[in-house]
């Protein structure tokens, strides 16, 4: 192990929401830790396969605009995923106009600038080496509103050093052609309340198309256009809620529960969205116009069946 001092980002831009990811924090929810963990898994999987990495390995997450990381240390591989603008600039003054999903090597001195995601949220970095963080409950993973995780619980901010691991990892400059997706409809199966809702409302929610608020992050999304009216109660006794999850607030809108929400909640649910469209919902941006669609429970298991072997089908693409 190398010193950890002479390896080393210095975090000359932060961005607008830049934490420490991974797959998140399992089983906690009974003493309320929420999962948190990455938002887009398929682009975090690929991230870390790009560069034969462990699938729960740790990964910079980036909201719209990304960080400007200036790398001090012996050379590293990184591979960047997502629909993201960024630039390479080398030591000698080159600079490399980035393709996400592709391995890069970064060397002393040089730059990396990810300018922002396009048409989408979030983006990743992964890197070959590790970066030296601390596991709480057995994950990386930084939930900001509770202020649990890595970074002590924060965002990443403007002139802090992100410390690697060296181990003189090599890896090959591999690539993947891959283009992220588009989605029409949300499925969902329907949820523990759904009777709560009258008819129409039902109607309403799958046939009218709503739109996403600017009130969104890792924890919720609010979307309007149709308020779901509620004829039994629109508040319910807390109980356990999960990711996906879809409640109507007492004002009638709809929220999607997102990967930092609480493990709790006391509005009643009407639907939740399937597994296997996760990582597309949480791709979309503010002002998105969105419809659901409603499928079973067997179906949602056959779809997410799909979604695992496309993705497990993905990384033995990269080439």
């Amino acid at each position: 192990m190398t010193d950890l001092k002479n390896n080393f980002f210095l975090i000359e831009r932060a961005g607008i929401h830049t934490t420490f990811q991974d797959n998140g924090r399992q089983n906690l929810n009974h003493i309320g830790i929420p999962v948190s963990g990455v938002m887009d898994k398929r682009n975090y999987i690929l991230a870390n396969s790009l560069l034969k990495k462990e699938q729960n390995s740790a990964v910079l997450e980036f909201a719209y605009q990304g960080p400007l990381l200036k790398y001090t240390g012996k050379k590293i591989y990184v591979a960047v995923t997502g629909n993201v603008q960024f630039q390479i600039v080398k030591n000698n003054g080159e600079t490399i106009n980035g393709e996400a999903y592709r391995v890069y090597l970064i060397e002393d001195k040089d730059q990396i600038d990810i300018q922002s995601t396009f048409s989408s949220v979030y983006g990743y970095l992964a890197i070959s080496e590790d970066f030296e963080l601390d596991k709480i409950w057995n994950s990386i993973s930084t939930n900001t509103k509770a202020k649990i995780g890595s970074n002590n619980g924060d965002k990443l901010s403007n002139d802090q050093k992100i410390y690697i691991n060296h181990n003189n990892r090599d890896r090959a400059l591999t690539k993947l052609n891959y283009l992220n997706s588009k989605i029409d409809y949300l499925r969902v199966i329907t949820a523990t309340n759904f009777d709560y809702f009258s008819e129409k409302s039902k109607k309403i929610f799958f046939n009218e198309t709503f739109t996403i608020s600017k009130l969104t992050d890792r924890m919720g999304m609010r979307l309007e256009g149709h308020n779901i009216e509620n004829f039994k109660n629109t508040n319910i006794k807390s109980e356990g809620i999960v990711k996906g999850v879809i409640q109507v607030a007492s004002d009638g809108n709809p929220i999607i529960m997102l990967a930092d929400h609480g493990t709790i909640g006391g509005y009643p649910k009407i639907a939740n969205v399937i597994s296997a469209d996760f990582d597309r919902l949480a791709q979309l941006v503010p002002g998105t116009k969105i419809r659901f669609q409603e499928v079973s429970l067997a179906e949602a298991e056959k779809l997410f069946e799909i979604y695992n072997l496309e993705t497990n089908n993905l990384v033995n693409q990269i080439i």
